[in-house]
Formats: structure tokens, sequence, C-alpha cells
């Protein structure tokens, strides 16, 4: 059976600038994918509320964290997430948001989209009770080299529960 029956499901990560947690889940998200063997039916950016940084690269610490965990995002480029992503053939499945700021965002943008928190998919936060779960990755910015690692930790944890969900989207019976 041959997957045209369906073009690629498009994952978009979103965060303030598209320069620091963002990059970090278009990558890490991207390399699972590639390692669950699902590369060719789901395709994965990142982008950014705001338009500070279009056209940079990711913040030389978001890079280096993912060159720690051998992943390469050199050829980051900055895009800001506007309504033109929306109503396209390949407008995004799934909105991932970085906070409850972009959650915001991303629901006035795309109403009709599936928005939902990157930390949703984290198991040891979905045994707990909702009112004490704090989903926001927070920005690492103005902070110092071990806070791009935490977002690192955060965003890894929660990313096998995104390609669990992608496999859902897609209609696998396989787990990954």
């Amino acid at each position: 059976m041959g997957d045209e029956r369906a073009r690629p499901v498009r994952v978009t990560v979103v965060c303030s600038g598209n320069i620091c947690r963002s990059p970090i889940g278009e990558y890490v998200l991207r390399d699972a994918v590639e390692r669950a063997g699902l590369a060719d039916r789901v395709v994965v950016d990142s982008a950014g509320v705001g338009a500070w940084h279009v056209g940079q690269g990711a913040d030389r610490r978001s890079v280096r964290v993912l060159a720690e965990h051998g992943i390469d995002a050199s050829d980051h480029a900055v895009q800001q997430i506007t309504r033109h992503w929306f109503g396209r053939d390949d407008e995004p499945v799934l909105l991932l948001a970085m906070d409850a700021s972009h959650h915001a965002d991303l629901r006035r943008l795309a109403p009709h989209a599936e928005v939902r928190m990157y930390r949703d998919f984290d198991p040891a936060l979905a045994a707990l009770p909702r009112h004490a779960v704090d989903l926001d990755v927070p920005d690492p910015y103005y902070g110092d080299a071990s806070e791009f690692d935490d977002v690192y930790s955060m965003i890894d944890a929660a990313t096998p529960g995104v390609v669990a969900h992608l496999r859902e989207l897609l209609g696998d019976e396989a787990s990954g």
C-alpha cells in the first residue's frame, strides 16, 4: 500500500522568537521522527510568534545543547508564524506551544487547528492532577547554559509522547 494516499503530517513547534525553545523542540522531534521511521510521513518545523529574529539562526546556546546530544541545528533559520500558514495544503496539522501565551496566540491564529502544549505529552506529568502541573517550557534566553539544558530535558521527556500521538494521527498501529 503506497503512502500517496495522504500528504505528510506537518508539525510546527512554536515559541516567542524561534531562537531558543522551538528550535530545540523542532530538532529533537525531527530526530525522534527519523529514528521512528516516520520521516517520509511527518514534516517538522518551528516558528516564533514574534518577528524579532526572522532570518537569523538559533541562539548559540540552543545549537550547543543540541550538538551535545548529537543533533546539528546549525542550519536553523528563524521564521514567524502568521495567518498565512493556515488554509494551505501544507498547513500544520499539529501546533506545539512552548508556553501558555503561545498556546493562546495559536488558538487565535488557527482556531480550528490542534494546538497542544509540548509538555502535554510528558508521561511523568500525565499522572499528576492537572491543576498541579505547569506545562510551560520556561524561556531560557536571559539565563545561563544550564537553563538551556533544562529546556532540552523537558522537551526530550515529552518527545516520545509526541511521536506516539503522531502515530495515532497517521493511523499507525505500531508504537515507537
